[in-house]
Order: structure tokens, then sequence, then C-alpha cells
């Protein structure tokens, strides 16, 4: 599973505040989805899915 940071977010131009912001309601669109792990405060990462649900967005594919 690939997952997103808000250091990611900042790093693809988005302010911390918003950053935070979307972090934080794809954590709740997680729970939303039975996944209550993601319930924890101090968790920081989320599928990058739920952030291009939440978006309406398609991140790139990085290459190695």
């Amino acid at each position: 599973m690939i997952t997103v940071t808000k250091k990611d977010l900042v790093t693809l131009g988005y302010g911390p505040s918003f950053a935070s912001d979307i972090i934080r309601e794809a954590k709740k669109i997680m729970v939303e989805k039975g996944h209550t792990y993601y319930q924890s405060r101090k968790l920081d990462r989320v599928p990058k899915e739920a952030v291009e649900e939440l978006l309406g967005i398609t991140f790139p594919e990085e290459t190695n």
C-alpha cells in the first residue's frame, strides 16, 4: 500500500495547515470504510487512494 504524509503534500505545493486538514479528512474516510486503525491521533500516514478520492486527483506514479 502506498501512503501519503503531510510532508508529501507540502512537497506537492499544499500549505502545511491545508495538508494537515487533508490528512485528517482522509483518515475520516478510512474510518468510515471500517478501518478503525486510522482513529489513532498519532498516525500521520494515509493511503494514497484515500487522498486521491478526497481531492479528486491522481498522483503521478513514481519510477525509480
